[in-house]
């Protein structure tokens, strides 16, 4: 089943809600502000993406939301300790949507393409 993470607010999070339901591909909603993903959820998510970008670095960039006002944070650490500035916090710096298919497939943003392989 896919997973959605994000929160309500977030406009490509209801984006990813909307494509999901109207082509009837069930999946489970976690919002960020009530539980965030557990150490291996988030270590598939990072893997998943890494194989889409190449290495884990580059999973992160992916993953980071660049636009945060707390992007400063994190845009000065090195590599390994983006990793885990990112998974102590999700909500403040985590790009929405994740979308995750089992524990092998994951996108980050609106991937509508990548999606319709998901059915």
């Amino acid at each position: 089943m896919v997973q959605i993470f994000g929160t309500l607010k977030n406009f490509d999070v209801k984006t990813a809600q909307r494509w999901f339901q109207e082509r009837r591909i069930p999946f489970q909603f976690v919002d960020l502000k009530e539980k965030e993903m557990s150490r291996g959820e988030f270590d598939s998510v990072v893997d998943a993406i890494a194989k889409q970008t190449g290495s884990r670095a580059a999973a992160v960039e992916e993953l980071t939301d660049k636009k945060s006002k707390d992007y400063a944070s994190i845009a000065y650490l090195d590599d390994s300790e983006k990793l885990d500035k990112l998974f102590e916090n999700q909500l403040k710096l985590l790009r929405q949507p994740v979308c995750r298919n089992g524990r092998t497939a994951a996108t980050v943003g609106l991937a509508q393409k990548t999606w319709e392989g998901w059915k």
